[in-house]
């Protein structure tokens, strides 16, 4: 939307908001009555050195100096009203750059933009997509049935209230329930653009955090509450168009139902889906829900409607007469909270990119139950904990070419530093960490 678009008192804020390396938002407010197509916030470069225990680390290419630019990106802009007890929430999603307005080498949303400008320029392809999240409500006691009306009235009002603010701050809510782990809830949202779909990723976190505050309970979206329990996912569903938006990925006449050009965009995600763990998986605890036979993803495979597999093809609707060739499209369920949802989805473009750009043959695609002990047991690993996930990152050099070497330096500084501190406590303290921050 753009201001004129977006209904405001203009004594209210507009928050002017980036999301770093930890996936928090971060950024600064000014007046609405001050705000304008020209309006931007000075930012620092060495804030990217923030990682998810609060603290720059040392060691980084971004020091003391240096001076950026938070320019907002007008489309962005929402109004989130109607949480109990809070004022109206004006925010806008903001670029970095430098202070003669170039794109900063290290920006994560301008990391999405370009990966989404590639794809049309490169391949004439255009993405749809949505991210669905789960969370925790950690406040809750008693017994929780999975799905039940019973735990879904037990959230009431915050489900009423959650799906109307997220309509009337336009992101368009599907589906709220409560899902299979103890007090675990789930929200999705509808596709939309790539850039759209990433910056509705963050407010529906943000939105979630603030209507439970408002009722005094706690939301943690952390992968692993506690040792043990069902871990919380941030799943993504994109399919491929062409530039007049019809869909390039359904052909019923392949295995899957999935094209040619689908298949070999599908295999670059697969190839290179163990390296892309550190960012899509990027906490300590992260490895405890990417773990066999915990409905995740522990290998990197394509799965028909399996729920284990790091690229799913999902089911279609075919009551009454559906037509499928639209609806079929890709799951990506290895990430989480911690990862960046600019970075997230656009790493997962540019691995398509390069299946393409290679001619990758379609994966193999396995169909029914996993079985790792025997005729999959061949399948590519992830890796099982952070410090090896950086270390595979590291050894892939199309991975590591997405990035500048200013960000893959201060990001493997923030990880290493994050695994070291929390690696020295026990499993069930490392849980409650990262339930704390997320």
């Amino acid at each position: 939307m753009t201001p004129e678009q977006v209904p405001a008192d203009l004594d209210e804020l507009i928050f002017i908001a980036t999301t770093d390396i930890a996936a928090r938002t971060k950024g600064r407010a000014m007046r609405r009555a001050d705000f304008d197509e020209r309006s931007s916030l000075g930012w620092v470069p060495a804030n990217l050195g923030i990682g998810s225990l609060g603290h720059i680390v040392t060691d980084i290419p971004y020091g003391s100096t240096g001076d950026l630019r938070l320019k907002p990106d007008l489309t962005s802009l929402a109004r989130v009203d109607g949480i109990p007890g809070r004022p109206p929430l004006n925010i806008v999603f903001a670029d970095l750059v430098n202070t003669d307005g170039t794109p900063w080498e290290s920006c994560p949303r301008t990391f999405l933009r370009d990966a989404v400008e590639q794809l049309r320029s490169e391949f004439g392809l255009t993405v749809r997509s949505s991210f669905e999240h789960e969370f925790v409500d950690v406040s809750a006691t008693g017994d929780h049935h999975p799905f039940s009306l019973q735990a879904f009235r037990r959230a009431e009002p915050i489900g009423s209230q959650l799906m109307t603010v997220l309509h009337r701050a336009g992101l368009e809510p599907e589906n709220w329930l409560p899902e299979y782990g103890r007090h675990q809830y789930e929200i999705t949202v509808a596709p939309t653009d790539p850039l759209n779909a990433a910056d509705r990723a963050i407010l529906v976190r943000d939105i979630v955090y603030d209507i439970f505050e408002a009722h005094d309970r706690e939301a943690s979206f952390a992968p692993v509450v506690s040792p043990g329990e069902t871990g919380n996912g941030v799943h993504v569903h994109f399919g491929l168009d062409d530039l007049a938006g019809d869909t390039l990925v359904f052909d019923p006449s392949r295995p899957g139902r999935l094209s040619e050009l689908a298949g070999s965009f599908a295999a670059g995600i697969v190839r290179h889906g163990p390296a892309m763990a550190a960012l899509m998986a990027p906490l300590a605890t992260s490895y405890l829900r990417l773990a066999p036979h915990n409905w995740s993803s522990a290998c990197s495979f394509l799965g028909l409607q399996n729920r284990e597999a790091l690229l799913r093809i999902c089911p279609t609707n075919e009551l009454d007469g559906r037509d499928p060739r639209r609806q079929l499209h890709f799951e990506f369920r290895g990430g989480d909270i911690g990862a960046n949802p600019w970075i997230l989805l656009g790493m997962i473009l540019r691995a398509g990119m390069q299946g393409l750009r290679e001619q990758l043959t379609t994966p193999e695609i396995v169909v029914g139950e996993l079985d790792l002990d025997g005729r999959h047991a061949g399948l590519a690993k992830l890796p099982r904990n952070l410090e090896e996930a950086l270390d595979v990152m590291k050894r892939d050099a199309v991975v590591t070419g997405w990035f500048s070497p200013a960000f893959l330096a201060t990001y493997e500084a923030i990880k290493r530093d994050e695994f070291a501190s929390v690696q020295a406590r026990s499993l069930t303290e490392q849980c409650e960490v990262y339930t704390r921050v997320y």
